[in-house]
């Protein structure tokens, strides 16, 4: 028997919570479209999602190893489908929408940088640079954010500028998946605290692969609370949110599982993502997207044209849209064709 979307969206009514996003109560896209006669509004931004270019580009971007030596390092995919998975699974257990959290949860990082975040932190440095300059001063931002570089992507950048035109609540939860502000649906917030439960553990596994760091090595403290291995540890995190949001306005943990988790996070920063073993490509990173930034700001007939096309005060968007949607290995090959002599080339 077929399943059509009325039947599936009367289905929300009655298995849902009442504080979840209902797919046929959502605030809508920026341009109207005709409805899906099988597909909600959200599992349809979530195919969208799955079918784009930026996604399918995450395969080749770093999470934090840079060009590792090994093919079982996460990249941004499947940081990103893990991320899915574990928000699918909170949402899953408090009765929540799981179609609009998978759908934020795929596209949260669309917009990250080609070398993970030194190479956010190149074109906030290049933006810095070009700031007293009045051809652009006002069109430069202080610094390059990847959630709001993902939504210019959703809205702006895909389908040859017409963007995705994917829902409010699916735009909401990817602007907000980090910072200060606190997505507006409880399937947006399921995916801000998944994403710091994924990285964490992954990040953890890929140490201990990459021999940065031993398992014996993790603080007592936050172990002992989380758990002393993989599994453990993103079951503790999973049940804690469960738990402790079941039946509130905004998802939470509890709070001794939430300080070991940023306790866990604040020893990675120290010990893995600022380690020799983690940064030791870093500086050639930073200087292949600053050169390639500057590269094309000052030849912009060297973009690929529909970036090439805009107004000169626009100039510096468009170069750190191409920049900003490069793969690690094309970013290489650009520079390796504008900077190193055709004779010396791999």
């Amino acid at each position: 028997m077929i399943i059509t979307r009325e039947e599936y969206e009367a289905e929300e009514r009655r298995r849902l919570q009442p504080r979840a996003a209902f797919a046929d109560s959502t605030r809508g896209r920026e341009r109207e479209i005709a409805l899906d006669p099988y597909r909600t509004e959200f599992q349809r931004d979530r195919d969208r999602i799955i079918h784009c270019k930026a996604f399918r580009r995450l395969s080749h971007k770093t999470q934090v190893f840079l060009a590792p030596e090994g093919d079982h390092y996460r990249t941004r995919l499947t940081h990103t489908l893990e991320v899915a998975q574990i928000a699918r699974s909170i949402a899953r257990a408090l009765r929540l929408n799981e179609d609009l959290t998978e759908a934020i949860a795929l596209a949260h990082d669309l917009g990250h940088t080609p070398f993970g975040h030194i190479g956010e932190d190149a074109l906030t440095a290049c933006f810095e640079e070009i700031a007293g300059d009045p051809r652009w001063a006002a069109a430069v931002p202080e610094r390059f954010e990847h959630n709001l570089q993902s939504l210019r992507i959703v809205e702006r950048l895909e389908y040859g500028g017409k963007g995705l035109n994917l829902t409010w609540e699916v735009r909401d939860g990817i602007s907000h998946h980090t910072g200060s502000l606190r997505a507006a649906t409880l399937e947006g917030q399921i995916v801000a605290t998944a994403d710091r439960i994924a990285y964490i553990n992954h990040d953890v596994d890929d140490a201990i692969r990459g021999g940065v760091l031993r398992e014996e090595e993790l603080p007592s403290g936050p172990t002992d609370v989380l758990g002393h291995n993989h599994g453990a540890r993103i079951t503790t995190m999973v049940t804690s949110m469960v738990e402790a949001s079941h039946e509130q306005d905004s998802i939470r943990m509890h709070p001794e599982v939430w300080d070991a988790m940023m306790e866990l996070r604040d020893f990675l920063f120290e010990h893995v993502y600022l380690s020799d073993g983690a940064k030791a490509e870093e500086p050639k990173a930073y200087r292949v997207v600053r050169a390639l930034f500057f590269h094309y700001l000052e030849n912009p007939d060297a973009l690929p044209p529909e970036y090439a096309s805009v107004a000169e005060a626009d100039l510096p968007e468009a170069v750190t849209d191409y920049i900003a949607g490069m793969t690690d290995r094309f970013a290489i090959r650009m520079f390796e064709r504008v900077f190193v002599p055709t004779a010396w080339r791999v």
